[in-house]
């Protein structure tokens, strides 16, 4: 979870860019459509929506608030905590079990692991599933010396080590996304797959770092209650993840992390871009994109040119915490693009 921002080249179109663009769009949404079928014939169980019913507009309708599958709920499955260190810093996982294919879910800033809990329960019975509380956020270390976008990756690789996740796949959101592709470039042997919800390389804007600080120093902290955070946050889904991350303490909520923390970690994509970091990329890779999310047009266009084989999806009606607002079509999309690399690659979805 990031920054609030509104891309008005979202506002009348997914992606208004080229007509090449837009017809490979529709292709991709008839795609997509396909994988929501596939993922939720995966989730649901015989007493969910068919995946029959479900087509090209469900990918782009406006926005809703989804429920887990009726499944998911039923299960009610639960997570173990488990701590990572990494040259004296604490990190700090929850661990959803499972038999299946690893996948490490990355937070944005500001965020905390526990705004993923929607997605890993319902992708948890078919995935070992471990979201992550990054250094600086959550229950993790919170003053870490080191914020640098290298220490990320190098957290990311002593989490799947340290647990035991071969070659797992990274889904990630905002600078959890970023965090991931840089580590799929770093070390591509090592990462099966890659989502990216609402990031792309292209930063490199010098202001991003005051903007990130105005907009946390806004915050009306400490929040008299959980429910006045919620609302401030937007209400519903999204507010409730919010305000998760949040912590009662002297009286009040506050954030679990330390403003100037925040402002280090965003501090290196507002120097340089990373489109040497996104042609390294090997893994197979899903993007996903919100309306009124951060990633433009044209560096969707440019993510494609340089890696054609990348599949993306925009959902029209979302935002840049689309994991939020709609976690079930985002975790059908993900388990068909998960069975389709799978299938093309020759191997079984399981380690």
């Amino acid at each position: 979870m990031d920054l609030p921002s509104v891309n008005p080249g979202f506002a009348a179109d997914p992606f208004p860019v080229q007509a090449e663009w837009h017809a490979r769009e529709r292709e991709q949404l008839d795609r997509s459509a396909a994988a929501v079928r596939r993922g939720l014939a995966a989730l649901n169980g015989p007493q969910a929506r068919r995946p029959e019913d479900v087509g090209p507009g469900d990918c782009t309708a406006t926005a809703r608030h989804e429920p887990l599958p009726p499944h998911a709920l039923e299960a009610r499955m639960s997570w173990s905590e488990r701590t990572v260190i990494r040259d004296g810093v604490r990190l700090v996982c929850r661990d959803w079990g499972g038999p299946g294919r690893p996948a490490i879910l990355l937070h944005g800033l500001a965020g905390h692991a526990g705004e993923w809990d929607a997605v890993a329960r319902s992708l948890s019975p078919a995935l070992r599933i471990v979201a992550v509380d990054q250094r600086g956020h959550g229950a993790a270390e919170r003053r870490p010396q080191d914020v640098s976008r290298a220490a990320y990756v190098s957290d990311v690789v002593a989490v799947a080590d340290q647990l035991g996740l071969r070659r797992p796949v990274l889904i990630g959101q905002s600078l959890g996304a970023h965090t991931a592709m840089l580590t799929a470039a770093a070390h591509p042997g090592h990462v099966g797959a890659l989502v990216l919800v609402e990031a792309g390389p292209a930063v490199a804007d010098p202001n991003t770092p005051s903007k990130i600080g105005s907009w946390l120093d806004s915050w009306p902290t400490p929040f008299a209650s959980r429910e006045a955070a919620v609302s401030f946050f937007g209400g519903g889904p999204l507010g409730e993840g919010w305000a998760g991350g949040l912590e009662e303490r002297g009286g009040g909520w506050w954030p679990r992390f330390d403003r100037d923390v925040m402002v280090g970690a965003i501090s290196e994509n507002a120097r340089r871009h990373f489109w040497g970091e996104w042609d390294a990329v090997a893994c197979p890779a899903l993007l996903v994109l919100g309306q009124t999310g951060f990633v433009p047009p044209q560096e969707v266009e440019e993510m494609l040119r340089r890696r054609p084989a990348t599949e993306a999806v925009g959902l029209p009606g979302t935002g840049h915490d689309l994991h939020l607002e709609r976690p079930a079509t985002l975790c059908g999309l993900i388990s068909g693009f998960l069975a389709e690399s799978a299938e093309e690659r020759g191997r079984p979805l399981s380690p």
